[in-house]
């Protein structure tokens, strides 16, 4: 279970009071290292202050969704559902991070070796 956590003020809030109880993002897209960037535009006003810093940390540039996790002292699954708020508010929009590269072809890579091997 996750341990309550201070705000400013040292008053202790639970994970599910930041996330006014939900579990699970309303997306399934966030991963930990998707990148995320400030929207420029839409005022801060009306959020949460958890939201808040989150906006605020990607203003400078992208932080993967761990970096932000880390920065608020949040365990992930809290911050997921915060950015998700986010990403359907229009304050934050993110960089998919790059997907893996396909295995190569065994055969190809034969060819490279011996082709490396014929010139030594």
């Amino acid at each position: 279970m996750t341990p309550p956590r201070s705000r400013p003020g040292g008053r202790l809030v639970r994970p599910y009071v930041v996330t006014e109880g939900r579990a699970h993002p309303s997306r399934g897209t966030l991963d930990l290292v998707t990148l995320l960037i400030a929207a420029v535009g839409p005022s801060l006003a009306g959020l949460g202050p958890e939201k808040r810093r989150i906006a605020e940390l990607c203003r400078p540039g992208a932080l993967s969704v761990a970096e932000v996790a880390g920065h608020l002292s949040l365990p992930v699954s809290v911050t997921k559902v915060l950015v998700a708020d986010l990403l359907d508010s229009g304050h934050i929009v993110t960089l998919a991070p790059v997907p893996a590269a396909l295995p190569s072809d065994a055969r190809i890579l034969q060819e490279v070796l011996d082709g490396l091997r014929a010139r030594l």
